[in-house]
This record gives structure tokens, C-alpha cells and sequence, in this order.
């Protein structure tokens, strides 16, 4: 039996695909007889980048591009041999980073 706790910090461009990876992992963390605590949104970091459209005579119009970071934790409180296992052999999608602490 595993003792501690896991938690897990996803990080995505887009929510959607935040989201259905949050619901596979507590699927899984949940049929092995974990307990889980989460997912738990975190401040979405926003990151503004103005560019101007023309170098030289139109140098007052500019464009704004905006990139949205979306973050979510999740704690397995008392995770399992079993939900450890089922975890590292799961497959996510593509685009969501996933940092995992012991």
C-alpha cells in the first residue's frame, strides 16, 4: 500500500482538453479506491504580446495577441498500488502538461 499523497498540476492552452483530462484521471483514480481531492482551478495566467502591423509609416496601428494558460490541481490523498500503476499507464491527450509530485 502506497502511503502520502500525489498531486498532480495540469497546464493547458485550452480548457476543454483541461477538462476531460481532469475527468480521465479521476475515472481512474477513483475505480482503483483512491481518495481524491479536486480538481481545484488555479488563476489562468494571461499573457498580452503587441506587435505593430507595419515597420515603418503605419507605426501606430498595432495588434494585440492574447495566450491563456489554464491550470488545474488534483490531490490523490491515499492512492493505492493499483491507482499508481493504472496511472502511469494512462494515455492523455496531446497539449496538456502534467507535473506530478510524490
Amino acid at each position: 500500500m502506497a502511503k502520502g499523497r500525489i498531486r498532480v498540476r495540469l497546464k493547458s492552452y485550452d480548457h476543454r482538453v483541461l477538462d476531460a483530462t481532469c475527468e480521465q484521471l479521476l475515472d481512474t483514480a477513483l475505480r482503483t479506491g483512491a481518495k481524491i481531492v479536486g480538481p481545484v482551478p488555479l488563476p489562468t495566467k494571461t499573457s498580452r504580446i503587441t506587435v505593430n502591423k507595419s515597420p515603418f509609416t503605419d507605426k501606430d496601428s498595432q495588434e494585440t495577441f492574447v495566450i491563456k494558460v489554464h491550470k488545474r490541481v488534483i490531490d490523490i490523498v491515499e492512492p493505492t498500488d493499483k491507482t499508481i500503476d493504472s496511472l502511469m499507464h494512462l494515455e492523455l491527450p496531446a497539449g496538456v502538461d502534467i507535473e506530478v509530485k510524490m
